[in-house]
């Protein structure tokens, strides 16, 4: 199972975020088999210190989402990169006003338990 956290700054809510959800992954082409859940707020996140000290470092930078997918008999760098077609797809929604910063990040555990970044 792969899995992998994508941590965003949006100023919609989480309703319209849900709500545009189908549109973004049809645009993404994500496959159906990605399951991705939205969560508002950092505080709620749990896992190994690896990823705690992602989560310490997004709210630093003022994240308040975080999209966890989980993608059955794929590993962890491509649902990483599944997360990231989506998070792609936001950017150019109306979840966005023209010209209005975009930061994200979307990171992935490697086999000896350390995160990286998707490039």
């Amino acid at each position: 199972m792969g899995k992998a956290y994508g941590f965003f700054k949006c100023s919609a809510s989480k309703g319209e975020i849900e709500a545009e959800m189908p549109s973004l992954r049809n645009d993404a082409q994500t496959p159906s088999q990605l399951e991705t859940s939205l969560t508002e707020g950092l505080d709620s996140i749990r896992g190994d210190s690896g990823l705690m000290s992602l989560v310490e470092q997004a709210k630093k930078l003022g994240i308040n989402f975080v999209m966890e997918g989980n993608y059955p008999d794929a590993t962890n760098q491509d649902t990483a990169g599944e997360l990231g077609n989506i998070l792609n797809m936001a950017y150019k929604s109306k979840l966005y006003k023209p010209r209005e910063l975009f930061y994200s990040e979307v990171v992935y555990q490697e086999a000896d338990g350390s995160y990286n970044s998707l490039e």
